[in-house]
């Protein structure tokens, strides 16, 4: 540590050693300025003295102001106990002056609390005065029926009697309460009695009773509101009485009687306008008296209905409820429409202006068909009576109050319709052209949109009525509806059918359709297309008018499936009427002598007849069906004439090398027809896999034209390598077709017997046979020979160049061929078999 100090303080000393010399340079430079070293020294020296005497000052001051700052801290401290001091007295004064206080004002407290009560007192005495006054006045007004000075009074005593709640146990303020409640009573009473000459003719005797009636209304204001209510309740009650003397008699209690229901209560309305006036706006009498009617009405009309014997009349019915839902519509209009918030738009276009009012039924009906939906509330109509009593507008809703006991009883409606609509049904089915009329924009039959036009109809009607239980049963009705049409479609179609596709549906007997019949089942396909998606969409339709509660009811899937197996019997019946044609055709095919022929010329006549066929029925097919539909019938038709014409080679009875030649040109052109089917349909959106379908069907026909080709000794191994999926049955066909006797293919039989799953299983790549190009090799054997395998690739060679030999050699070459091959034993056409 000391050798660190030792080392800073020499380089400090170093560093002033420099800076002096420096500044001795900078102040001498030359040996000249020498001369004023003495001056220099002297101002120095000078300064030096000027320094220790500023520092000798500082430090005696220093030490004055020391001791002066010691006394002004006792100063202070001193100052401060003065004043601590001085605080604690200041507080001992207060308190003694807070306590004078106290005793001063307590005698001036008790004289100001002797004055507040005597106040009260003054006051209660003053309004026991008043009040016993006010009871002897209306007691007074009330006997003299005063009642619009009593009305005034009323309202009085409630205040003055309001003060006196604290008293109630003081036996005078007790008798002048029972008094009050006495007058009120002898008030009500009054009231009440006076109300009760109203409709007797003395408001027409006493031409100022009316205005007594208003005043004594402003009476029961003033009291309690029970006694308005039970007033209201008892004047309807009364008005209604003769309403329900006169509607329960056997000569008005019917339901066609009903509108003159509406009548008395409307007539009511309007005579009695000036006995509303009496009553105050904000009581509503007229709003309640029809609440009390309509559910009068109701029960009156349940009542009918419960006493009926037999079905009520339809039209009678009908004509019931509409005038029941005008009735409701004018009043919800009338008094806010309350409890709904929805406007009616009911807009009515009459059919016959010049009617009566004694229509038929059809005529209600035809009437009811131009109505548009009017929605019901479904609220519970018997509420609770105080919201009777409510303001117009705040939860009474009128619409179907009286209509809803008309919903037990509309089945005789629904019957009707369904009549009419089975009836309509009937009749656009016997008049439908069924497919007759070239001219149809749509290729559906018009009576299926003429049957949806009925049912919209049918429903606006019903919509008019109820859109509860009803509608739903109509919607029932609209499916059996439905599905009769599609039973009617389905009769149309063609009967019979046969061929694999028949098979496989059951369907039996021989489908003869001419062109007209080929239409007819395409427009039976968009048709029930049509009604398929119109039948959705009605349902939900219905999904939106119904009452919410029977949503889960409304379906139309089962409907719709029978649509879509009308669409799919329809197809099949189509691809049958094709197959029958063909089958003329197949049948020539087996007549063909097959074995006894000589060359190879062009396509056949059976194929140029199929040719004809196809490109006959197609087009129409193509333009008349939707695209998804001709696709069906594509790969159905493809699913047909494939295989058929694969068992038809079966059913001939020998055929030659010649002859199979001939025929593995005829099937190369029957798969240029079927491949050219979407381009003559003009529909090619699913070309690429209904020619796949194709392709893979009459492979099958060419791999068995090319084993009977092949020869006899090789014709084992080309049938295991061409159709591994062949049965020895059909092995022995083929070689029955080859005209082998049965000695020769007993020998070949057991040799391909023997050879078991061995040329069974090799799996030879199907776009290679499709396209007779070099096969893939099949995978190994589980111990195969080299010589096996050899064989089988040979086989495969062979079938193949076979196979496009008969592709791309027209007649001329074929001719050339067959006649350099019968007189040499060697050359292409002989080393072919030969190698």
């Amino acid at each position: 540590m000391c050798t660190t100090w030792s080392t800073i303080v020499l380089e400090a000393g170093d560093m002033e050693k420099a800076g002096t010399m420096d500044y001795i340079n900078q102040m001498f430079p030359t040996e000249a300025s020498l001369s004023g070293v003495e001056p220099l020294m002297h101002k120095i020296h000078s300064e030096i003295r000027v320094v220790d005497a500023e520092i000798l000052a500082a430090v005696r001051q220093q030490s004055t102001s020391g001791t002066k700052a010691k006394e002004d801290l006792a100063a202070a401290t001193a100052a401060v106990k003065e004043l601590m001091y001085k605080v604690r007295e200041i507080k001992t004064k207060a308190e003694q002056s807070e306590t004078m206080v106290q005793e001063i004002c307590r005698d001036i407290k008790k004289l100001d609390c002797a004055k507040k009560h005597i106040t009260t007192t003054i006051t209660a005495l003053h309004r026991l005065t008043m009040l016993v006054s006010a009871i002897d006045q209306l007691q007074v007004m009330a006997s003299k029926r005063k009642y619009k000075e009593a009305a005034a009074q009323v309202e009085a005593v409630n205040q003055l009697c309001s003060h006196f709640e604290a008293y109630r146990d003081i036996p005078k303020i007790t008798e002048l309460t029972d008094k009050f409640k006495n007058i009120k009573q002898i008030l009500k009473s009054h009231v009440f009695s006076d109300f009760s000459s109203v409709g007797t003719g003395k408001e027409a005797e006493e031409g100022n009773l009316l205005q007594q009636l208003s005043d004594a209304c402003l009476v029961v204001d003033a009291l309690e509101p029970s006694v308005r209510e039970e007033l209201v309740k008892n004047f309807c009650n009364r008005e209604l009485i003769s309403y329900e003397q006169i509607f329960e008699g056997a000569e008005l209690a019917k339901l066609d009687k009903t509108e003159r229901r509406y009548a008395w209560v409307k007539r009511r309305l309007r005579t009695n306008e000036e006995i509303w006036k009496t009553f105050p706006a904000s009581w509503h009498v007229d709003y309640l008296l029809c609440i009390q009617f309509c559910k009068l009405t109701r029960t009156q009309l349940m009542e009918i209905f419960q006493n009926l014997k037999e079905k009520p009349d339809v039209g009678t019915l009908l004509l019931a409820l509409q005038r029941t839902i005008e009735f409701e519509e004018e009043l919800a209009e009338k008094f806010g429409g309350s409890g709904n918030t929805r406007k009616v738009t009911s807009n009515i276009e009459e059919i016959d202006k010049g009617e009566n009012s004694n229509q038929t039924v059809m005529d209600i009906r035809k009437k009811y068909e131009k109505k548009l939906a009017a929605h019901q509330g479904n609220e519970d109509y018997d509420k609770d009576v105080n919201k009777d009593f409510a303001v117009p507008g705040a939860g009474f809703n009128f619409r179907g109050i009286i209509s809803s006991c008309f919903e037990p009883h509309m089945m005789v409606y629904v019957e009707l319709e369904e009549r009419t609509l089975m009836e309509h049904l009937e009749k656009l089915v016997q008049d439908e052209a069924w497919g007759m009329d070239d001219g149809s924009q749509t290729n559906i039959l018009s009576s299926s949109m003429q049957v949806f036009l009925i049912i919209r109809r049918s429903l606006k009607r019903c919509c008019a009525l109820t859109k509860n239980q009803t509608l739903l049963n109509l919607f029932k009705v609209f499916q059996r509806v439905l599905r009769a049409y599609a039973t009617k479609l389905l009769i149309k179609l063609p009967k019979g059918g046969m061929g694999i596709v028949a098979a496989a549906t059951g369907m039996d007997g021989h489908i003869k359709t001419s062109d007209r019949n080929e239409r007819l089942i395409c427009y039976i396909v968009n048709t029930a297309e049509y009604c398929h998606k119109t039948a959705g969409e009605l349902a939900e339709n219905v999904l939106k008018i119904i009452d919410s509660e029977l949503t889960d009811a409304v379906d139309m899937s089962e409907v719709q499936d029978e649509f879509s197996a009308v669409i799919t019997k329809a197809l099949v019946t189509l691809v049958h009427g094709v197959e029958s044609k063909a089958d003329v055709e197949m049948a020539a095919m087996t007549r063909v002598p097959w074995g006894t022929l000589e060359s190879v010329g062009d396509q056949s006549e059976y194929v140029s007849n199929l040719n004809i066929i196809l490109t006959g029925s197609v087009p129409t097919l193509g333009s008349l069906l939707s695209p998804i539909y001709f696709q069906f019938f594509l790969d159905k038709l493809a699913s047909s004439l494939g295989p058929r014409f694969y068992m038809n080679i079966f059913k001939c009875k020998q055929i030659s090398e010649t002859g199979a030649q001939q025929m593995l040109l005829d099937t190369q052109a029957v798969k240029t027809i079927l491949l050219d089917i979407p381009s003559l349909g003009r529909q090619t959106s699913g070309a690429a896999s209904y020619a796949k379908f194709v392709s893979r069907e009459m492979s099958k026909a060419e791999a068995l034209l090319k084993v009977i080709l092949s020869p006899i000794d090789s014709v084992a191994d080309t049938y295991g390598a061409l159709l591994p999926e062949g049965t020895p049955s059909e092995f022995q066909r083929i070689l029955e077709l080859k005209g082998l006797k049965k000695t020769d293919q007993q020998t070949i039989l057991d040799d391909f017997n023997k050879r078991g799953s061995g040329i069974l299983e090799p799996p030879v790549a199907t776009q290679a046979i499709q396209m007779a190009v070099t096969p893939v090799p099949p995978p190994m054997a589980t111990t195969p020979s080299a010589a096996v395998i050899a064989s089988r690739e040979d086989v495969l060679t062979r079938a193949a160049a076979l196979g496009r030999g008969a592709a791309t050699t027209g007649f001329k070459r074929f001719l050339a061929l067959t006649e350099a091959a019968k007189d040499r034993k060697d050359g292409p056409f002989r080393k072919l078999f030969n190698a």
